[in-house]
C-alpha cells in the first residue's frame, strides 16, 4: 500500500509540476505581452495577469512540497518557444494588439485543457488539490472573458 502512495505522489508531483511550468510560462508570457500592447488597460490587465500567475505557480510550489516532493524553478523550453512565436506573430500582423490578445486566449485555452485533463482523476486527488485546481480554472475562465472583450475592442 505504502508503495502505491508513493507512485500516486510522484505521478501527482510531476502533472503538478507541468502545471507549475505551465505558470512561469504564463506569467513570462504576459510581461513579454506588455511590450506589444500599446493600450494602456490592456498592459494593466497583463500585468495582473503575470502577478496572478506568480501566485498559481505559488499555490502549485506548497501543494507540490505537501506531497513531500520537489518543485520546478523554471519554465519549459516549449513556453520559450511559444513566446518567441508570439512576439514573431505581433510583429508581423497588421493588428499586433489583436495578434498579442490571440495568442494569449489561446494559451488561456490550453491551459484549461490541462486543468481538465489532471481533474478528470478527480476521485484520486486530494481534496485540497482538487480545490486549488478548480480555483485556477475559474480564474483562467474569467481571463478568457476579458481576454474575449479586449479582442472585440481592438479588432
Amino acid at each position: 500500500m505504502k508503495r502505491d502512495i508513493m507512485k500516486y505522489t510522484e505521478k501527482m508531483s510531476k502533472r503538478l509540476n507541468e502545471l507549475l511550468e505551465k505558470s512561469y510560462d504564463a506569467e513570462k508570457g504576459y510581461l513579454e505581452a506588455i511590450d506589444n500592447i500599446e493600450n494602456n488597460e490592456i498592459k494593466m490587465f497583463f500585468k495582473r495577469q503575470a502577478d496572478q500567475r506568480s501566485e498559481f505557480a505559488k499555490d502549485l510550489r506548497r501543494e507540490i512540497i505537501s506531497y513531500g516532493e520537489i518543485p520546478e524553478d523554471s519554465g519549459s523550453l516549449k513556453g520559450d518557444t511559444h513566446r518567441v512565436w508570439m512576439n514573431l506573430k505581433s510583429m508581423l500582423s497588421s493588428n499586433s494588439e489583436e495578434a498579442v490578445l490571440e495568442e494569449c486566449l489561446r494559451g488561456e485555452e490550453k491551459a484549461i485543457e490541462e486543468y481538465n485533463e489532471i481533474l478528470e482523476d478527480r476521485s484520486t486527488l486530494p481534496p485540497s488539490t482538487v480545490a486549488l485546481l478548480e480555483k485556477h480554472k475559474d480564474k483562467i475562465r474569467n481571463s478568457m472573458n476579458r481576454l474575449k472583450t479586449f479582442e472585440e475592442l481592438v479588432s
